[in-house]
């Protein structure tokens, strides 16, 4: 049995780190280097930042930002946002980063996950989904949709289809981002998680609703996510306490869920 990871995700604006609740009113937290810094040092397991208005502003992703992460972190390492062409992902590759994960550009041009993973490998492809519950129709037959663009658009693509055509485009890793269990600290969405777990074989990273350690228990117990990330659990002025990576490690630990080891280090 492969341990299970946990990652911090951080979304970007201009240098900083902000936090949203189902994807709107961002709140600044702190420069990027810092939270990577900090985060390296608690000892996460991986780090993903988005530059999160790359793509509405049409320029690419910052690649100063993603330098500076890079000189702060030894642990994987993906970022994303605003990345259109292979040129982007060779670029962002050797600012320092050891994944890439395309959304909303991977909507619009497939072809980039394959393109990516034939130029670098499948493993530094990352597949991020943007999903919302919806009613189950003919065209959405699993009963989740996808979004695009800060989950400001919706396409009506099929969560599960779109799964399984981005593993057979290549993608190494697929992010289940859940738009309703965004910022609400209630726990992940096991349904679509399970649902996405099944329906692929490579690794599915579970995102959106973490708040206490109790919900990695459920994700990492009731559906086959490989990671989960846990943002706001360790930095958000939202929730009344925010926990360490060890005091999780250490929870899910006494439960007999195999994590990757925590060295604590003076």
């Amino acid at each position: 049995m492969l341990a299970k990871r946990l990652i911090a995700c951080f979304d970007v604006i201009n240098g900083m780190v902000t936090k949203a609740s189902q994807f709107q009113d961002n709140i600044d937290i702190e420069k990027v280097e810092t939270a990577a810094q900090k985060n390296y040092d608690l000892q996460i397991d991986e780090i993903i930042f988005y530059d999160v208005k790359a793509s509405a502003e049409k320029r690419k992703i910052d690649l100063a930002m993603v330098e500076k992460v890079a000189k702060e972190v030894f642990v994987p390492f993906t970022v994303g946002g605003g990345i259109k062409s292979i040129s982007d992902m060779y670029e962002v590759l050797k600012a320092g980063a050891e994944k890439i994960s395309v959304d909303s550009m991977a909507v619009r041009n497939p072809q980039i996950i394959n393109e990516g993973a034939k130029a670098f490998g499948s493993q530094c492809i990352v597949l991020s989904m943007q999903v919302k519950k919806v009613e189950k129709s003919l065209k959405i037959p699993s009963g989740y949709e996808i979004a695009i663009d800060g989950a400001r658009v919706f396409t009506g693509m099929d969560a599960i289809e779109w799964a399984k055509r981005g593993e057979g485009l290549g993608a190494g890793e697929i992010v289940v981002n859940s738009i309703d269990c965004d910022g609400t600290h209630n726990g992940y969405d096991l349904e679509i998680t399970e649902q996405i777990c099944n329906a692929v074989t490579v690794p599915v990273i579970a995102s959106g609703g973490a708040g206490k350690p109790e919900h990695l228990y459920d994700v990492f117990t009731k559906t086959g996510a490989s990671a989960g990330i846990i943002s706001s659990m360790l930095y958000s002025p939202r929730l009344p306490r925010n926990f360490t990576v060890q005091e999780i490690k250490e929870y899910l630990e006494a439960r007999d869920v195999l994590m990757r080891p925590y060295y604590h280090i003076k």
